[in-house]
């Protein structure tokens, strides 16, 4: 019924039923769809609000992968130079003199030493270590430090690899094994408490109770144990202490 106001006649209209079922039906499926449009349009909206973020995350990604490309480059590189410092070792050559800019850098010292038979250093007699373990020329990379935070109880000389190791005096094979540090390594007895050892080889060649002579090959060097390339560790020890080296032994020029 419609009933104007300040009029006494009322207007009456009447609505089919199936006009009320059929408005309600369309208002049902017209707020399903809103429903179901706001459901897929937020992946959509979350999506497109990440956008900004996601374009600084893939110019962050190509700076980062712009780096690790001259990185690679750097490091290949230092490799083609390690691999001809490697093919260098044990040839005979001559470290070039520093400039005066590094001056005040260490250089490595090439060591060699004489053929068995070829010096009295490698007299089968000879029981004190008084000589080199290797033939070949190689470089000293680190020296001896008896004390500190860099504490070196030996000498590590760069060679190749399978370069023959010999013994620096006659002697007795005391233990020849591996170890976690040294890797494969032989030691050797000598007389008034002096012992050598021979660390990081890639083979020993003799065992515990050998007798062995000056000059004698007891292992092949290597990289074993905690090692990043082939070297020989090298110590001089007397009554179980490790001395300096060259303070023993006798260089060959």
């Amino acid at each position: 019924m419609i009933h104007r106001d300040g009029t006494v006649d009322s207007k009456s209209l009447r609505v089919p039923l199936w006009v009320v079922r059929t408005l309600t039906t369309l208002g049902a499926v017209l707020a399903l769809t809103v429903i179901v449009a706001a459901i897929a349009f937020t992946p959509i909206a979350r999506s497109a609000a990440r956008v900004p973020s996601l374009e600084r995350e893939i110019d962050q990604l190509r700076e980062e992968n712009l780096q690790v490309r001259e990185l690679a480059a750097t490091v290949g590189r230092l490799e083609g130079t390690y691999s001809q410092v490697r093919e260098m070792l044990g040839g005979e050559i001559v470290p070039p003199r520093p400039n005066a800019f590094f001056a005040s850098l260490p250089m490595a010292t090439p060591i060699k030493a004489a053929l068995p038979g070829a010096s009295s250093l490698f007299d089968r007699n000879q029981r004190m270590p008084l000589t080199w373990p290797l033939m070949d020329v190689g470089f000293v990379t680190r020296e001896y430090i008896d004390a500190g935070p860099d504490e070196h109880p030996g000498i590590d000389v760069a060679v190749s690899m399978e370069t023959p190791i010999r013994a620096a005096a006659s002697g007795v094979v005391g233990e020849a094994g591996v170890d976690s540090i040294y890797g494969r390594y032989v030691l050797v007895e000598h007389i008034n408490g002096y012992q050598t050892m021979y660390g990081h080889a890639s083979r020993t060649l003799v065992v515990a109770g050998d007798s062995v002579v000056t000059g004698e090959v007891v292992g092949l060097t290597g990289s074993t144990g905690r090692s990043t390339a082939p070297h020989l560790h090298f110590e001089i020890r007397l009554n179980g202490r490790s001395v300096d080296p060259r303070q023993v032994i006798e260089e060959v020029p």
